[in-house]
């Protein structure tokens, strides 16, 4: 009998500013809603909330394009300015372009963590005023980690942390959530060598275990209603040392570039 499992949104998380102590907040959150956390349980945390109490937000009217940034502006209809924090964030430049239809171009980036996204993940959205734009954490890995000792430390059981963030996806319309930093967590789990339902041997399936449980989380995480955490329970996984890094396909595998 497979076991249920539940997807709960964390109410009461306020908005966060630089310098604020996220597993501060969530302590808050949790014994203010009354939840117990157990063994296994997986915490989900939109990385905007990191990423603003780590100083991510970036005021565009500080920043200073290059060249490089105005032409893609010129060419994008985008503002210079974000364009340049977005070339800040990325290690290249894969795709740039604008449909006619379009009134705002599209880059297609390398991120400096290795991922592959739509502007750098560099975004305007929840950001808390007009003319600012996010980044993600530094290191997001490191703060899963951090969050996760906190959490262990304060309530005595082991839980895995998944940071998110929305990304779109080749071929396919609309954008889901992905994991972008992990604490415990496997990012993906092999289940080469098992039966299939008919008693055949699987041979490459792989199934993106950080990414199946990010991309739960969007159907309680609503960035208008501010619940940028959600706990998973009943999930069946076993704590391991992972990165977000482990889901990233070899550039030798890339059949687009």
């Amino acid at each position: 009998m497979v076991e249920p499992v539940s997807i709960m949104a964390l109410a009461g998380i306020p908005e966060i500013f630089s310098g604020d102590d996220i597993s501060d907040v969530l302590f808050c959150a949790i014994e203010a809603n009354g939840m117990v956390l157990s063994n296994g349980d997986i915490v989900c945390i939109a990385h905007k909330i990191i990423s603003k109490a780590e100083g991510n937000l970036i005021e565009l009217a500080d920043v200073n394009p290059s060249p490089r940034a105005k032409k893609l502006a010129e060419d994008l209809n985008k503002d210079a300015r974000k364009i340049e924090v977005i070339l800040g964030e990325s290690s290249e430049i894969l795709r740039s372009f604008k449909h006619s239809e379009q009134n705002e171009g599209v880059m297609i980036c390398e991120h400096r963590l290795g991922f592959i996204s739509a502007n750098a993940a560099v975004d305007e959205s929840n950001c808390g005023s007009d003319g600012t734009v996010i980044t993600l954490p530094r290191d997001p890995d490191f703060s899963a980690r951090q969050i996760r000792k906190a959490i262990m430390e304060r309530y005595q059981v082991d839980v895995g942390i998944i940071v998110t963030d929305t990304f779109g996806r080749p071929w396919r319309l609309g954008q889901v959530n992905v994991a972008i930093g992990l604490a415990g967590i496997p990012a993906t789990r092999s289940e080469a060598g098992e039966l299939d339902g008919w008693n055949r041997t699987l041979k490459v399936t792989e199934p993106a275990f950080a990414d199946e449980l990010a991309a739960t989380t969007g159907l309680v995480m609503q960035k208008s209603a501010r619940t940028p955490v959600v706990i998973l329970k009943g999930v069946e996984w076993s704590p391991c040392e992972s990165k977000a890094a482990d889901i990233l396909r070899k550039k030798k595998e890339d059949m687009f570039r």
